[in-house]
This record gives structure tokens, C-alpha cells and sequence, in this order.
């Protein structure tokens, strides 16, 4: 019997979470493009207003952080704890710099009356990407608290708790590879 269909990289709960959340996000982007088909001059329109260079800059901090926590999981794994901090620490680098060039992205869209209630498009933009941001959020306190832990002398972080905040850092990456082309490329 293959044990690790039981026990996937941080455990059954983590990845029955992981599937809800990417359940929950794949709704509302069905949603989002049902009214699409409903408003399409609105949602158009509105797409033309947003700064598709942000979000893919924004893409590639995620996927770039994304293969930096794989290098770091593999760190750790060889018992090399120095090299898998760094690489830790990159990978919150990754997140931080999205999560600065998002806020950005808000405070302009903010500026320009562009807020949840403007239009349908708008209510979906803020909703899914609001959302998102969160899940990025708390990936970055998990992966400050596995940074701490593994950089004890005497420290109980052990490699389930690495793959824990890897599966759930990558959850982060994969959502946004989904909501990206719908929310700014889809014409």
C-alpha cells in the first residue's frame, strides 16, 4: 500500500484545505466569466483598464518564489538547513515584492474610483485578487514561522512542517496562475 497517498507533503487536512480553497476560487471565476458572457462590453472595458504588466510581473514574483520553495524543501531535506533558509527567505522575498506591487496596483485603481461597487467586472477583480492577497498573507506568517523554526539550535520543525508551507505557498502560486489570464487577459 503506497503510504504517501495518505499521508501527502503536510498531511490529509492541509491538501482536503487546498482542494476547497481551489474549489472556492474556481467558482467565483465560473461566476466571473458566466457574467462576463452577460456583460461582455462592461468586462472589456474594464480589463483594458488594468495594467497587465503589473500582473504579470506579479506572476512571474509567484512562480519565480514558487521554485525557490521547492529548492528550499530540497535544502532541508538533505539536511542542509543554511542553504534552505536562504532559499526560504527568497521565496518571502517572492511574496513580498507581489504583495508591494498589488498594493500599488490598488492604490491606483482606488485613485481613479475603480472600488468593488463600480461594476460587476470590478466586484469580481476586488473580491478574487482581496482574497488571493490573504491567502498570500498567511503564507508568508507560515513560511516567517518555518524560517524561525528551522533556524533554532534546538528546534521540532521537521520536514512535514517544510512541506506543509510549501503545499500551501504553492496553493497561493497555483490560484493566481488561474485567476491571472481570467481577470487580465481574457478579451
Amino acid at each position: 500500500m503506497n503510504k504517501n497517498i495518505y499521508y501527502p507533503p503536510g498531511g490529509i487536512l492541509l491538501w482536503i484545505i487546498i482542494f476547497l480553497e481551489l474549489i472556492t476560487f474556481g467558482m467565483a471565476l465560473v461566476a466571473m466569466v458566466y457574467y462576463d458572457t452577460l456583460e461582455p462590453e462592461v468586462f472589456h472595458t474594464s480589463r483594458l483598464q488594468l495594467n497587465s504588466t503589473i500582473g504579470t510581473v506579479n506572476t512571474i514574483f509567484l512562480i519565480v518564489s514558487g521554485y525557490f520553495m521547492a529548492v528550499s524543501v530540497r535544502y532541508f531535506k538533505n539536511n542542509k538547513v543554511k542553504k534552505s533558509s536562504l532559499f526560504l527567505k527568497l521565496t518571502m522575498l517572492g511574496g513580498l515584492l507581489f504583495l508591494i506591487l498589488k498594493s500599488f496596483e490598488y492604490s491606483h485603481k482606488i485613485e481613479l474610483g475603480l472600488t468593488i461597487g463600480y461594476n460587476t467586472f470590478y466586484t469580481f477583480y476586488w473580491l478574487l485578487t482581496l482574497f488571493h492577497v490573504i491567502h498570500v498573507i498567511v503564507g508568508l506568517v507560515i513560511l516567517v514561522s518555518v524560517h524561525i523554526g528551522i533556524n533554532k539550535k534546538k528546534t521540532s520543525t521537521n520536514i512535514e512542517d517544510v512541506e506543509a508551507s510549501a503545499a500551501f505557498w504553492h496553493m497561493c502560486d497555483l490560484i493566481w496562475l488561474l485567476l491571472f489570464p481570467i481577470i487580465y487577459l481574457l478579451f
